[in-house]
């Protein structure tokens, strides 16, 4: 029987198509789908009853039963996804409902595209239409949303906390800016009930969605990751409970309805919370930012250009619901089944791997002198890092220290609280009062290992400058706790992999060079550093001191296989600095922030467009003060040609007449006398040739003559 049997199970894997799988919520229950294994039976105990069962899921491990997924995407990119089959993008309404005809389910997501509700309602109705074509059962999947019950009124007006069952369906009265989707839900429901063993349609009317990255609360998550904000804003009152669903169980809703085809035709799909909005955004506040929330008019929710109009409308919702269905008919293996506030860790941790967001942890050492605020500033400013100094940190430390006492409540756990605040801030002041380089280890790393702990320092990751100095501090600093698990296997503390460096820069020069650096810095500079010579060169000497090789700072690391980056510094010039800064920056990588937002790179460009015109005018000024420049020259020399010309003239006039003089003088004693008188007697007699009779009367009247 085993052979049969598993013959039959090798049957053809389930085509699905899957709408805009390039948006939030179609991509993950796309890519959940396709990982997922068809004809699995899940028994409600929990346990595998049969061989046969047993063989689904071998063969299913084995990709036999996945499902294939294809799907629409709005446009054709250059984005990797592997989970589908196919991609289309562009068809005309010819050529989709072809691709259509090829699936057996057919899942269209309308909660994040109101224009996807016009394609899907033509989809239902081209597909039911061509029932008669269909060569097997196909199933039509919509997924809505809870914004079809947003205007609801409470079943029992007596007891307004009830929640919202699937039964109830037909009670539903949908959001204003909803009707659409209300009338498809009603359109997928009635062309289901024609002939549900050839075409069976399904509404799924899906909570707020969450997770893998995040859609609708996204804003939320990036401001308190970015930590730019004091406090984090409540649009509204923030008392509307807000149904939700972790994505990735909504897609295992989705495969549960794939695989059991159950009965009913509406489902809810939502977790078991009852979370306000005020309780979402202040925990996800707390673990990604300041921890404070701010309330704000839900007027001001449309200024912000990140939240859609269907979107904003979503976290005005406020309903209590429950799926009862999900419980009865399905066995989930819930993600998140008690919501966001009982899972943020899951979910943080969720939003960083698909954001991208890992923080980047630096530490940066070296003698006095050597540049290592000034690479730290530079690597903080191309990473959007945070700089944490010992000097800066302690002021901190005491600023906060002293808001605590201040605003302490006098019951007893605040007092011993504000107590322990008062001496450790004592402790603080008289050290600093005194010398940084006197304050206890204990309380150093104390200080500094709560700076790493903050939250901007978990998000974005931190420059650790100058610190620690010695083999005892880093060791106290990042020690890493173990402990054991239940099963019995060696786990390291949380907190130290949270503020263990991932880059350790160890940059050093020469004493000599060391000396001559602090020799030409201005006096200013060597006040502020306090490099004066005496207490420069004590630093320098305990520098050197604590860096021999057997106790030595990056000898810890060493030990923790984190191997420091060793950079020589040797000048200070600008283009052997910008090679040192390009080595780190090679060696660090790229960026794992967000990019500029949008009001970013508009002022960006504008100031690109003002730097731009700016040098336009510099070069065009330039041009024109040039121009002018050679036209002057140009006149300078002309005058300058002008008058040397004048002079040769002169000159060459000067030295005719000079060479002129004695001809002149014997054309007028012997020639001219006799051609004068030649020429006034053949102006007398006026001959037919007057050249002939010149000649003859020159010639006649020569003087030789006499």
């Amino acid at each position: 029987m085993a052979e049969p049997r598993r013959e039959k199970l090798k049957q053809s894997p389930k085509r699905v198509f899957v709408n805009n799988i390039d948006s939030y919520a179609s991509k993950c229950i796309a890519k959940f789908l396709s990982e997922c294994v068809v004809g699995t039976p899940v028994d409600p105990e929990g346990e595998m009853a049969t061989a046969e069962e047993e063989d689904v899921v071998a063969l299913n491990r084995s990709g036999v039963g996945a499902l294939h997924v294809v799907g629409t995407a709005s446009e054709k990119n250059d984005e990797d996804r592997p989970y589908v089959l196919e991609e289309y993008s562009h068809l005309n309404r010819d050529e989709l409902l072809s691709k259509l005809m090829d699936c057996d389910v057919v899942i269209y997501n309308i909660t994040q595209h109101a224009d996807q509700v016009e394609e899907a309602l033509w989809a239902v109705s081209a597909l039911h239409k061509e029932m008669g074509h269909f060569c097997e059962p196909k199933m039509f999947i919509l997924i809505s949303t809870v914004m079809t019950w947003a205007c609801s009124k409470p079943f029992d007006p007596e007891d307004p906390d009830l929640p919202f069952t699937d039964e109830m369906f037909w009670r539903r009265r949908a959001h204003p800016n909803f009707k659409k989707h209300i009338d498809l839900e009603k359109r997928v429901v009635k062309l289901g009930k024609t002939n549900r063993t050839l075409f069976s349609t399904y509404v799924v009317a899906s909570g707020l969605q969450y997770g893998m990255g995040e859609q609708v609360l996204h804003f939320f998550f990036k401001t308190s990751w970015l930590g730019q904000e004091h406090e984090i804003p409540v649009f509204g009152d923030g008392k509307n409970i807000i149904p939700m669903i972790h994505v990735n169980d909504l897609a295992s809703v989705i495969q549960n309805v794939i695989e059991h085809q159950p009965k009913p035709y509406y489902l809810l799909a939502v977790d078991f919370s009852n979370n306000t909005m005020e309780d979402i955004v202040k925990t996800v506040a707390s673990a990604l930012g300041p921890g404070k929330i701010q309330k704000k008019p839900f007027e001001e929710a449309f200024l912000i250009q990140d939240l859609s109009v269907m979107e904003i409308d979503s976290m005005q919702v406020n309903l209590r619901m429950e799926g009862v269905h999900l419980e009865e008919l399905f066995s989930i293996n819930w993600l998140c089944k008690s919501g966001l506030v009982e899972n943020i860790e899951l979910v943080v941790e969720e939003y960083r791997q698909n954001r991208g967001l890992w923080p980047i942890r630096l530490c940066v050492l070296g003698p006095p002198a050597v540049g290592k605020s000034t690479v730290s500033k530079q690597i903080c400013e191309h990473y959007k890092l945070h700089h944490i100094t010992l000097k800066e940190t302690i002021s901190e430390t005491i600023s906060q220290l002293e808001d605590a006492v201040k605003n302490a409540d006098p019951d007893a756990d605040s007092e011993d609280s504000a107590a322990e605040a008062q001496e450790l801030l004592n402790s603080l002041k008289d050290s600093m009062e005194q010398n940084i380089g006197l304050l206890d280890d204990q309380l150093l790393v104390k200080v500094v290992k709560d700076k790493l702990m903050s939250n901007p320092c978990r998000n974005q990751g931190f420059v650790l400058d100058g610190f620690p100095k010695t083999y005892e501090q880093a060791k106290e600093l990042f020690y890493a706790e173990e402990h054991q698990s239940e099963d019995g296997t060696s786990l390291i503390s949380l907190n130290s992999k949270m503020i263990m460096p991932e880059f350790v820069l160890c940059l050093d020069a020469s004493d000599v060079f060391l000396k001559d650096r602090v020799m030409n810095l201005p006096e200013r500079l060597v006040r502020e550093h306090n490099y004066e010579p005496e207490h420069f060169l004590q630093r320098l000497a305990i520098y050197r001191e604590n860096n021999l090789e057997d106790d030595a700072v990056v000898s810890y690391f060493d030990e923790l296989d984190i191997t420091p980056l060793y950079l020589e510094v040797t000048s200070s010039n600008e283009p052997d600095c910008l090679l040192l800064m390009q080595k780190i920056f090679d060696t660090v990588g790229q960026p794992r922030n967000y990019g500029p937002s949008s009001q970013e790179v508009e002022e960006e460009e504008m100031r690109k467009a003002e730097e731009r015109m700016r040098r336009e005018a510099q070069e065009n000024a330039e041009e024109e003060r040039r121009e002018a420049e050679e036209a002057r020259q140009r006149a300078a020399r002309w005058e300058e040609w002008t008058k040397r010309l004048e002079e040769v003239r002169q000159q060459e006039e000067e030295l005719l007449e000079a060479q002129s003089g004695p001809m002149r003088s014997y054309l007028m004693e012997h020639v001219m006398p006799t051609l004068t008188q030649g020429l006034i007697q053949c102006s007398t007699a006026q001959p037919q040739d007057p050249v002939d009779f010149l000649a003859e009367y020159l010639l006649k009247n020569s003087p030789l003559n006499y």
